[in-house]
């Protein structure tokens, strides 16, 4: 039986420092492509500047679509700061990837101003048993209650199960697709796709030059869905945390996962049954075995002893 892994822990899973996209970005959204906008390579990786989640938006004719609104009520109103510098147009719909804070908290700025908060069903029973929890006890995710200041935990009013289309006028570019193949990095991660754009906000689906917060996943459906990303029709893909990306990053992600997946079994089996090595000095051997990852070095051990130890009576 594994360990049950509370949401307060999800910050020690989220330490990392991005390095910058493809050109150095100042503070703001990045343009992406035709009217979409992202942070990409976010610097500051602070807890209480949502350990440099990555958000995004799409302009349409008849409003804004936000794409992820980071880890508070204060975050979420730096984003719509950075919004408004780019469109005075209306907020009508706000798409949270998945449910792990630093993504989803900063919502209720979002549906003050009206928008329909949009989101799998799956990530939204994640945040109803556990959002009010993490509220309580913030120092568990790294912030402090002023970093929580004013925060609320909303749900999603609108759900879907595998996919949903929604368009913010009648132009091409304006259609906006959400797809969710099987449970992967959480249960219910999502993709949003726009066909005409060829972008995908890949949410944690996507790590990209650091190691991954794998503790929740399922990894034979993490593979079934990077698989599916490599087959999309794509010229840019944002990942959940991380620098702007291409296909090389996904195919990078889905060899790291696997090969952790299958050491970690190994080293746990032999290690831990066997009573040879204590947990820290397993997990650095794991780490010798994995590809070199700039960024959340920690996250090796971590992930290794809440989903490949056994749970202790």
């Amino acid at each position: 039986m594994r360990r049950s892994i509370p949401a307060s822990i999800l910050a020690f899973a989220l330490a990392f420092a991005l390095m910058a996209a493809s050109a150095a970005q100042a503070q703001g959204l990045t343009k992406i492509a035709e009217n979409v906008y992202s942070y990409v390579g976010v610097k500051n990786d602070a807890p209480s500047h949502s350990y440099a989640a990555n958000a995004g938006i799409v302009i349409g004719s008849d409003g804004v679509l936000v794409i992820d609104t980071l880890a508070s009520a204060k975050e979420g109103k730096r984003l719509l700061k950075d919004i408004r510098a780019v469109t005075k147009k209306p907020i009508k719909y706000v798409v949270t990837t998945h449910g792990h804070f630093d993504h989803a908290l900063g919502a209720c700025v979002f549906t003050d101003l009206g928008a329909t908060l949009v989101g799998h069903e799956l990530d939204r029973e994640y945040l109803a048993k556990r959002g009010e929890g993490l509220l309580k006890k913030p120092q568990m995710v790294g912030l402090t209650p002023a970093d929580l200041a004013g925060t609320r935990i909303k749900l999603p009013t609108l759900t879907f199960t595998e996919r949903m289309t929604i368009r913010l006028g009648t132009k091409a570019n304006e259609t906006v697709e959400l797809i969710h193949l099987t449970p992967s990095h959480t249960a219910g991660s999502t993709l949003v796709y726009l066909p005409q754009q060829k972008v995908v906000f890949a949410g944690d689906v996507l790590f990209t030059d650091f190691h991954p917060f794998m503790g929740e996943g399922d990894i034979p459906g993490w593979v079934k869905t990077l698989d599916f990303i490599q087959d999309m029709d794509t010229t840019a893909i944002i990942p959940g945390h991380g620098p702007l990306s291409t296909k090389k990053d996904v195919a990078d992600m889905r060899d790291y996962i696997q090969l952790f997946d299958a050491k970690a079994k190994e080293l746990a089996a032999a290690g831990v049954n066997g009573g040879a090595k204590d947990p820290a000095s397993l997990a650095a051997e794991l780490k010798k075995l994995l590809p070199a990852r700039s960024q959340g070095q920690g996250m090796v051990q971590y992930n290794f002893m809440i989903k490949y130890l056994p749970a202790k009576n």
